[in-house]
């Protein structure tokens, strides 16, 4: 009865963190993460999947009296048999260890447009041992973790953060263009201002850099009124 009750307790343990990996799953599935986000939760989340079960299977060796002196025994006797299997999975090892390396370095997320030795395609999934890519005509290709964490990858999507604030405007072809464009780099330090038409009006293109998209947009619509401000004083605007 002992026996029975040790193995309900196993089966019942695993049974609970598979409900509660697939909760966790249709929970994270509703909120909209951003591919860094859900790149890491993925490996975790299989990496501790692997790590319960098995622990659940170690202890129902380690729990159940019978089954314990039964895989003593095959301990004992099978030690070349280890070494000759811990040998066997070290590529294993290492593609896993990469793959959790991929996950919190992030060369490649979920979504990213990458080149692989020439190959071009869209990172499907990142597994603990494989992370597949689909192809631009469909196919998928299979990479072991270890090479995709060795080999040089070309990442379209992971750009510098670094964004630039850009805004346009007319000045009539009669006003001192070259004056205008003085008085506007003066705005910002740093600010790259040139003329890209002459076709009606000038259109007067004022470049500054900024931090990220968010901060970017912000200092677009600062410019704009800066930029209004500065030509109506100097009469450029009536």
């Amino acid at each position: 009865m002992l026996f029975w009750h040790r193995l309900i307790v196993v089966v019942v343990v695993l049974l609970i963190a598979a409900v509660v990996a697939r909760l966790i799953d249709r929970r994270i599935a509703r909120r909209q993460l951003t591919p860094e986000t859900m790149t890491r939760y993925r490996v975790v989340r299989r990496s501790i999947s692997v790590g319960v079960i098995f622990v659940g299977l170690l202890s129902a060796l380690l729990v159940i009296p019978q089954v314990r002196a039964v895989a003593g025994g095959l301990l004992a006797s099978s030690a070349v048999l280890g070494i000759i299997i811990g040998f066997a999975s070290q590529r294993t090892l290492g593609n896993f260890v990469a793959g959790l390396l991929i996950a919190f370095n992030q060369p490649v997320r979920l979504g990213d447009d990458v080149v692989i030795e020439d190959t071009e395609g869209i990172v499907e999934e990142i597994g603990l041992i494989y992370t597949f890519v689909r192809t631009r005509n469909g196919d998928r290709l299979v990479i072991p973790n270890e090479k995709l964490a060795s080999d040089t990858i070309r990442n379209s999507t992971i750009r510098s953060r670094e964004k630039v604030a850009e805004i346009t405007l007319q000045v009539p072809l009669g006003r001192d263009v070259g004056a205008v464009v003085a008085r506007l780099r003066g705005l910002r330090e740093g600010a790259d201002v040139f003329v890209s038409d002459l076709s009606g009006t000038a259109t007067v293109v004022v470049r500054v850099a900024a931090d990220d998209e968010p901060a970017a947009e912000r200092l677009e619509r600062e410019l704009r009124l800066q930029a209004y401000d500065a030509l109506r004083t100097d009469g450029v605007y009536a």
